[in-house]
C-alpha cells in the first residue's frame, strides 16, 4: 500500500470514527492526521491500522482502538510543555501523539518486542523517552508528572502510579469492570485521588493491574 493510500485511510478514520464520536478538538485531530499509525503495527497488519478495533501486536498485546486513545486524549486535554507519564507504550503510537501535542513524554513498556518496535518507530520524536520495566511501577525517577496516561484497560490504578502525579495532576485510563471497559479521568488532590467514568468503550487490557483477589468460603 502506498503512502497516499494510508493518508486517505487516516483521513477516513478521523471523519468516520473520531468526529462522529465527540473527538473534535482541532489540535488533537491535527496530531492524529499527521502521525502515520501504520508505523506502529506489524508489517503484515498495516492494512488494518485504521480499523475501529484493536490491532493484535505481539505476545498477547494489542494496539488500542483509535477511538479509545483519541477519547482519552480529548479528556486529558494535554498542554504543550506538560510532563506526561505514559503507561503501556506498546509500539509507541500514543507517545508519538502526545509528543506532537508538545508534551515531554516518559513512556513505559515491559515487553521486549514491543519496546524494540517503539524504539524504532519513535526515533524521530525527540520529546519521548522510552523506559523498559513493569507497567504498574511507572517511572518514579521522573516524577512528578502533570498527566498520567494509561493507554489500555486496567482493573485497578496502583497507588505507586498515583503518587507520581503532582497535586492537581490528571490521570486518564480505562477501568475494566466485569468485562466492561469504562474510560475514566481523575485528579490527584491533597485529599487523595478520585476518578469518574465518562464513556463505556472498548480498550485493550494491560498486564500487571489485576485487582487483588479476596478470599471467599
Amino acid at each position: 500500500m502506498t503512502e497516499q493510500t494510508f493518508k486517505a485511510m487516516r483521513r477516513a478514520m478521523v471523519e468516520s470514527q473520531l468526529r462522529t464520536s465527540d473527538v473534535n478538538d482541532p489540535v488533537i485531530l491535527e496530531a492524529i492526521l499527521a502521525e502515520p499509525r501504520e508505523l506502529y503495527v506489524p508489517q503484515e497488519r498495516r492494512s488494518a491500522a485504521y480499523i475501529d478495533r484493536a490491532v493484535p501486536l505481539a505476545n498477547g498485546r494489542a494496539l488500542n482502538p483509535p477511538l479509545a486513545t483519541a477519547r482519552l486524549l480529548v479528556e486529558a486535554a494535554p498542554r504543550a510543555g506538560e510532563k506526561v507519564l505514559l503507561v503501556g507504550a506498546a509500539t509507541g503510537y500514543a507517545a508519538a501523539l502526545l509528543a506532537r501535542l508538545g508534551c515531554t513524554v516518559v513512556a513505559i513498556e515491559d515487553d521486549d518486542a514491543l519496546f524494540a518496535h517503539a524504539k524504532a518507530a519513535l526515533a524521530g520524536h525527540a520529546g519521548v523517552t522510552l523506559q523498559q520495566g513493569p507497567l504498574a511501577a511507572g517511572f518514579a525517577q521522573g516524577a512528578p508528572y502533570d498527566l498520567l496516561f494509561v493507554d489500555g484497560a486496567i482493573e485497578e490504578l496502583d497507588e505507586a502510579l498515583i503518587a507520581q502525579l503532582r497535586i492537581g495532576g490528571r490521570a486518564v485510563f480505562a477501568r475494566l469492570e466485569r468485562g466492561v471497559t469504562r474510560l475514566c479521568i481523575g485528579t490527584r488532590t491533597t485529599g487523595g485521588f478520585g476518578a469518574r467514568a465518562f464513556v463505556d468503550w472498548e480498550a485493550v487490557p494491560l498486564p500487571g493491574f489485576a485487582r487483588p483477589k479476596t478470599f471467599t468460603f
